[in-house]
């Protein structure tokens, strides 16, 4: 398995990757959601997805679940992953995306979405509910397929 789907499977763009990536990582319990479309100002990512979790533990679940989705649904494994040990700041690199999960204090250090403050940011609310968690993934569009 890559960090690309594979061809007999649906494939997924870039900003389809972001809002699926948030949309999971909101379902984990993930807080402050942020997706970051990067493509006008970096060569080396479309899309930066940022998200906070309460703990290292909580870290840690949203990592676990974001690779197991990803894999299941699309066969797609990040290129790379930083930081899933200690989990106090963990990085999946999906190339087209990358997926940062936080904890509080981490997030407010490095303050990325801050730092990249000139990026737009994607819409998410058709994917996360009035409370922050995610909505049914049949909402996210029609790049995005439901696992059987």
């Amino acid at each position: 398995m890559s960090a690309v789907p594979d061809t007999d499977r649906d494939q997924l763009s870039s900003e389809a990757l972001a809002r699926r990536l948030a949309a999971v990582a909101d379902a984990k319990q993930a807080e402050d959601v942020v997706a970051l479309d990067m493509r006008r100002l970096v060569s080396y990512t479309d899309f930066l997805v940022i998200c906070t979790a309460r703990n290292e533990r909580l870290a840690k679940a949203i990592h676990e679940e974001v690779h197991q989705r990803l894999k299941q649904d699309y066969g797609v494994l990040p290129a790379t992953v930083e930081g899933e040990r200690t989990a106090h700041w963990v990085l999946m690199d999906y190339l087209d995306c990358v997926l940062h999960v936080f904890v509080p204090e981490l997030r407010e250090r490095y303050r990325l979405d801050v730092l990249w403050g000139e990026a737009p940011r994607l819409e998410l609310e058709a994917e996360t509910g009035a409370s922050g968690r995610a909505a049914s993934a049949d909402r996210l569009g029609g790049a995005v397929r439901q696992a059987p």
